[in-house]
Parts: structure tokens; C-alpha cells; sequence
């Protein structure tokens, strides 16, 4: 807890990833960070028990939510935003060069006509260093690709959720292999959150813990500088990019790639239903590249 905030994790571990919630004190106004929708791979049902466990907690605390903040499109699990903006209301936010990503993506999938890669699929596109309000509460969007193009970290109150881009000190740091991604951008994206007080408090997005300890989601600029396996202070540029390019030329797709992709460039939004009045997903056959 902060002075002026209150930040609370949500923690699913189906898909590791952490969402939260952050609320100013004098107004009880929120922001929702990187809501999950439950998606079941064997028989495409998808589901809201992860979302619903945040609403419960912006229910119970009488929050009003003004934002729903997404760091990027994700690709490891689909987005719940629309319904947190459904049960809550809330403006769906993620950073503009989302553009980018639409583009590539609705050429993978060539997804239908009506699908413009402009972002309007959102409701706000953050620019970088675009400042903006939670209830009292200042907050800075800040650009970090790398990971993808899209990536944004937010900056509020002496915390700053990352996403994607940092993991905790005895994970590393996000794969950069996926289209747009650049391990030369991800180096100086992190460099320019480690250069930010050492005693901000970092969220991150994930947690991919050793067997020795929990999950967990939240560390210090400090700690990052002083222990991250990737990027602690010493590492190069150059030693980062040729261990990281290394490293991803061996990691598997991830599972949820092919239908999260499709859902988080539409906003947390389900495909267009056909003529019958069912939603589908579709499957490039072929056209991602296998890692040994």
C-alpha cells in the first residue's frame, strides 16, 4: 500500500499471470491491469471465473472504475476486458502501435474485411509518456517494446506494472521472437524501467517460478537492478540480445497463442459470429514457426 493507492494482485495459474486492481483512496476510483477470460483448449468453452474473482473485489470495496488497462496483446491467454467493461464499465486502454500488431495479425489469420487494423477496436490509445487520471491519481503511459511492438508499462503513485517486459529477478526477462519483437528494443525498454527510483515497486504480468518458491508478482526497481538473471546492471546490450536470441530459438509456441492473438487485437472482444450464431476461431496451419 502507497500513500494515495492500493494495488491488488489476482493471481491465475492456469496461464500464470497476474491482473490487478489499483484504486485511489480519496475518489475510490480504479483501474483494472491485464483482466484474464478462462479459456478451456479442449473444448473451446471460454469462461469468466478469473475476471469475476476481480469484480468481486471492485464490488466489495465499492470501486468505480475508470480504466481498464491492457499492457499488451497478449499471447498467452485471452483478455477480459470487455467483460470487466461489461459488469463495471471502464475505458479499454492499451498503447497505439496496437495498430502494428492488428496488421500483422489479421494477416496471419487474414481475418475478415470488417476487421480494421486502426484500433478502434479499443477505447483509448495511449501514446507514449501520455499522462492520465485514476480518480486524483496521475499516471504515465510509458512505450516498451520489445516483446511486441505494442508493450506499455504504467507509472502511477510510486508503482509501475510492467507486463510482459520484466519478469522477477530469478526469471528474466520476456522472449522477443514473436512478430515485431526485438531483443535490441526489449534490452532498452527494460534499461529505461531500471532507470526509473530505485524504490518503485514493480508488477509484473507473469510469474514462472522455480520449484524453490510461490509465485509471486511484485519486486523493486533495486532488486531488478541489483539480481535480474537477464539484465541486472553489468549486463551488456550485446550479452543480453545474444543470450536472449539463444534462449528463444528453444522455447515452444505458447499454447494459447493461436486463439488469445484473435481475441486481444479485437479489445477482449470474441470473433464475429457466423450465420449460425457461433463465434470461431481460426487455425493457420503450418505458418508459425517450430522451435526443436
Amino acid at each position: 500500500m502507497t500513500t494515495r493507492t492500493t494495488t491488488q494482485g489476482f493471481f491465475d495459474p492456469n496461464t500464470w499471470t497476474v491482473s490487478y486492481v489499483v484504486w485511489d483512496h480519496a475518489t475510490e476510483r480504479a483501474a483494472v491491469i491485464d483482466p484474464v477470460l478462462d479459456y478451456d483448449f479442449k473444448s473451446g468453452h471460454t469462461g469468466t471465473a478469473s475476471a469475476d474473482r476481480v469484480l468481486a473485489y471492485v464490488r466489495d470495496k465499492g470501486l468505480q472504475v475508470d480504466w481498464i488497462l491492457e499492457t499488451h496483446a497478449h499471447a498467452d491467454h485471452l483478455s477480459g476486458a470487455r467483460h470487466v467493461q461489461a459488469q463495471v464499465g471502464g475505458l479499454i486502454g492499451i498503447g497505439e502501435n496496437i495498430r502494428t500488431v492488428q496488421a500483422t495479425f489479421k494477416k496471419l489469420f487474414n481475418l475478415e474485411r470488417s476487421f480494421l487494423p486502426d484500433g478502434s477496436q479499443f477505447d483509448h490509445l495511449f501514446k507514449d509518456g501520455e499522462v492520465f487520471r485514476i480518480g486524483e491519481v496521475e499516471a504515465t503511459a510509458l512505450l516498451v517494446p520489445g516483446h511486441t511492438p505494442a508493450d506499455m508499462a504504467y507509472l502511477m503513485d510510486g508503482s509501475v506494472f510492467v507486463g510482459d517486459t520484466l519478469f522477477m529477478p530469478d526469471v528474466g526477462s520476456a522472449r522477443a521472437d514473436f512478430p515485431g519483437g526485438d531483443a535490441h528494443q526489449l534490452y532498452a525498454s527494460m534499461r529505461r524501467l531500471l532507470a526509473l527510483p530505485p524504490d518503485t515497486t514493480m508488477y509484473v504480468c507473469h510469474d514462472y517460478p522455480p520449484a524453490s518458491r510461490q509465485p509471486r508478482w511484485q519486486t523493486t526497481v533495486a532488486e531488478q537492478r541489483a539480481h535480474n538473471i537477464h539484465v541486472r546492471d553489468g549486463i551488456s546490450e550485446d550479452a543480453f540480445v545474444a543470450m536472449r536470441t539463444a534462449r528463444d530459438s528453444t522455447l515452444e509456441v505458447p499454447t494459447l497463442i493461436l486463439p488469445s492473438i484473435q481475441v486481444n487485437v479485437r479489445g477482449g472482444q470474441l470473433p464475429p459470429p457466423d450465420n449460425n450464431g457461433v463465434a470461431y476461431l481460426r487455425i493457420p496451419l503450418n505458418a508459425l514457426p517450430v522451435h526443436p
